[in-house]
């Protein structure tokens, strides 16, 4: 069974969200606040899995989003945001703050289990991963280390799966919808400056070799050999 923690006010949906996990193989634990959650964290294993809403009495989604990237337990444990919001400037937000996708309420049972199981299954399949290296640059996903001339350097999950598929495709231009794709592992027409913002921080963390990665104007980016 995959634990997974639900922070959501709302009873009727924290018991639907409950019941449709818990009959696909997950044990869903609910929780109506930032309170309850930080507790029950204090006295329980880990979850595979942590669904937030935003809009919440006391903390809302994104504080809880915030405090559990800014944890050594929980930063590497994936989030999905579940809410009401629907601008793009809200998704943009989630996804720039470290949330793995965003679902807007109301929303489809089935839909939900489908992005859960997306979102495991690309959080599931790192160990199986090989070492690369890129001039300067090494990248070890089975300790989810990064190291640039021999220094390590710390990225947060998303920079970590990005310049990993950078490295795996040298050379070749990536689109930012295929980025986009790839790595939130769906699509939001439009919304592809989260993409943006990452590179420019992997760009920085890299230092003199984070010259390698290029924009291809109007397109996306590359990693050059060059």
């Amino acid at each position: 069974m995959k634990p997974v923690c639900i922070v959501e006010d709302d009873l009727n949906i924290r018991e639907l969200i409950s019941y449709a996990l818990d009959n696909n193989g997950y044990k869903a634990t609910g929780f109506p606040d930032a309170k309850s959650l930080y507790a029950a964290l204090e006295m329980e294993p880990m979850p595979r899995l942590f669904i937030l809403d935003i809009m919440l009495e006391g903390e809302d989604g994104y504080a809880i989003l915030e405090h559990l990237k800014n944890r050594a337990e929980t930063k590497g444990i994936p989030v999905i945001i579940l809410t009401a919001k629907t601008s793009e400037f809200d998704k943009v937000r989630g996804l720039d703050m470290g949330a793995d996708d965003y679902v807007t309420k109301p929303f489809g049972v089935m839909e939900l289990l489908s992005r859960v199981k997306a979102v495991l299954r690309r959080y599931g399949d790192t160990e199986e991963r090989s070492i690369l290296r890129h001039r300067g640059i090494e990248i070890d996903p089975q300790k989810r280390q990064t190291t640039v001339d021999g220094e390590e350097v710390e990225l947060t999950y998303k920079e970590f799966e990005l310049l990993y598929y950078l490295m795996n495709n040298v050379d070749v231009v990536l689109t930012r919808d295929r980025i986009m794709n790839e790595i939130w592992g769906y699509e939001y027409a439009g919304e592809t400056r989260t993409v943006d913002v990452h590179i420019r921080s992997l760009r920085q963390k890299l230092g003199e070799q984070g010259a390698a990665i290029k924009t291809v104007r109007n397109v996306g980016y590359k990693l050059s050999r060059e």
